[in-house]
């Protein structure tokens, strides 16, 4: 792969020094906005516009939607993994991967700057909750299932309600545009599956921020004149956090691979999505409580930088389908496998 910041587009091909020099130029990016915002997170968060301007001169904001930008699903969940371990507040997954590969899908047209966002409904819904990040968007599609069927429509970011979800991330209520509004026969699944790939990507890289702090923490904190790392049992839950993460890492490098080689819309992408959700699922909560009992009363404190990932995690496993209900997909697609190995194996 060829890597270059040109013209403000940052043009990348398959290989692994220039998904390094990306991945290190996300987590710049990532280390900034947090070094800059320590001391004024709140509930909600708010929209972080230097970071997102930051994102878009380096041209990393529309990775898989701009055929131009000479990214993919690759580099997305690069940089995405890397924001989301910095707890960068901005809808990038939002508008890439969701918001304006829709739009175009629909043939509607988009702003070719500045953040969008996507808010997801049924038929006949007059408002749609948990519209992440709409007081920030230029734009917002949204979405209303019938179905396998999706009603899609662009709108301005009329807001009816702020909120946020655990995290402190937006999630606001807005009013359904009443016309305007285009069919897509079958595009349901794909974007509950685009959406469930991306939460997975960025709760791997909460998941990632939750270890290092633990580690660092049990390091720097001393009791009965040892640091916290040098006991057995606190050994011992490192180690099981660092394994139970690894676990969810394969996991959704295999849901990248799926998506990379085979589409979005493919069988293969549909199994190991499902999978990913799964195992995040189960992954989450234990690493979550594992780093907060590691951390004792501070990790829980608005002002530690530990909530910002073990929350935003939290919130993230259960958008786009909870884990129940992934794991009762994957089973109704086991008892309809043709051959029960290649399904345990992934050839399906």
């Amino acid at each position: 792969m060829t890597s270059a910041l040109t013209g403000g587009v940052f043009v990348t091909t398959s290989g692994t020094d220039e998904l390094a020099d990306l991945r290190q130029l996300a987590d710049d990016i990532g280390v900034r906005s947090f070094d800059e915002r320590i001391g004024r997170r709140g509930l909600p968060d708010d929209f972080d516009s230097v970071a997102w301007k930051n994102l878009q001169d380096a041209g990393l904001t529309r990775l898989t939607s701009d055929p131009e930008s000479g990214g993919g699903p690759t580099e997305s969940a690069v940089v995405l993994r890397a924001l989301a371990r910095h707890a960068v507040t901005v809808p990038l997954a939002e508008t890439d991967v969701l918001a304006a590969w829709l739009a175009a899908k629909a043939g509607l047209a988009v702003p070719d700057r500045g953040p969008l966002t996507i808010a997801i409904g049924n038929t006949g819904a007059r408002t749609v909750s948990g519209v992440p990040y709409a007081g920030a968007a230029g734009a917002v599609v949204v979405a209303l299932r019938d179905g396998a069927a999706l009603a899609v429509a662009i709108t301005d970011p009329a807001t009816v309600e702020t909120g946020h979800n655990l995290g402190g991330e937006p999630r606001d209520t807005i009013a359904v545009p009443g016309d305007g509004l285009v069919t897509l026969d079958g595009a349901a699944e794909e974007l509950a599956r685009r959406g469930a790939w991306v939460r997975c990507i960025q709760a791997l890289g909460a998941l990632d921020a939750a270890v290092e702090f633990s580690v660092a923490h049990t390091r720097e904190r001393e009791q009965f004149g040892r640091p916290l790392s040098a006991f057995q049992a606190v050994q011992h839950t490192l180690a099981s956090m660092a394994g139970e993460v690894e676990r969810a890492r394969a996991a959704t490098e295999l849901a990248v691979a799926a998506v990379a080689v085979h589409g979005f819309d493919s069988a293969q992408a549909d199994y190991a999505v499902t999978v990913a959700k799964v195992v995040l699922g189960r992954v989450v909560p234990t690493v979550v409580t594992a780093a907060h009992q590691l951390h004792g009363a501070i990790g829980v404190t608005i002002e530690h930088r530990l909530w910002l990932a073990t929350m935003r995690a939290r919130s993230w496993i259960d958008e786009f389908g909870d884990t129940a209900w992934h794991a009762r997909k994957l089973g109704r697609m086991a008892l309809t496998a043709g051959d029960p190995w290649d399904f345990v194996v992934g050839a399906v």
